[in-house]
């Protein structure tokens, strides 16, 4: 049940993204997000930065934000009574980024949090909305997309420059994730430009 409602969010996150900004649009963000307040402040999140991202500018790369994968699930950027520290998640997502490329693993996360894995795990998860695994193959389609706009490269390249095995995982994740194949992504998005 929770995995189709985040498939549903996944899919509404695209609809409105791959229209124009219109009053109707926001209109209906904005009723989806009262509707849901009551019911699911995460899932009321979600509209809310659904509706942000409608009106936010390129990415520091030249990339329409509104076009990836939110960056993650929970942005509200409170702190999580046994979440982890400010620094912490900056260390860690920071890390992340920088090592997209290579295997993660969470004791190395750990490690870089200054926590026992178990901890680690259990306080991501309560900052970040989603385990440290999802979070990184997140972070991978973002990065998988990005390099769909800006770069000619082929998709088996662009898979194992984001950490990933080869073009078969990328397009299995990217599939379940976004809803289509990086394929038809890329071309949608590139007969749109």
């Amino acid at each position: 049940m929770l995995h189709e409602s985040q498939a549903m969010v996944r899919q509404e996150h695209f609809y409105y993204i791959q229209q124009a900004i219109s009053t109707t649009q926001v209109s209906s963000l904005l009723a989806d997000m009262r509707k849901s307040l009551d019911a699911d402040l995460n899932l009321a999140r979600r509209y809310l930065d659904q509706l942000s991202a409608l009106f936010e500018e390129e990415t520091e790369i030249g990339v329409p934000e509104a076009l990836l994968l939110p960056r993650r699930l929970d942005e509200h950027g409170t702190s999580t009574k046994g979440g982890l520290a400010g620094w912490q998640v900056r260390r860690v997502t920071a890390h992340i980024e920088q090592h997209l490329d290579t295997s993660l693993v969470t004791e190395e996360l750990a490690r870089v949090a200054q926590l026992s894995t178990g901890h680690f795990c259990r306080a991501f998860k309560a900052s970040m909305g989603e385990t440290p695994h999802a979070y990184i193959v997140r972070q991978r389609l973002r990065r998988a997309q990005t390099m769909m706009l800006k770069t000619r490269d082929t998709l088996s390249q662009i898979a194992c420059a984001c950490g990933l095995t080869d073009q078969a995982h990328l397009t299995r994740l990217f599939r379940r994730a976004i809803g289509t194949t990086p394929m038809l992504w890329r071309r949608d998005r590139q007969h749109a430009a």
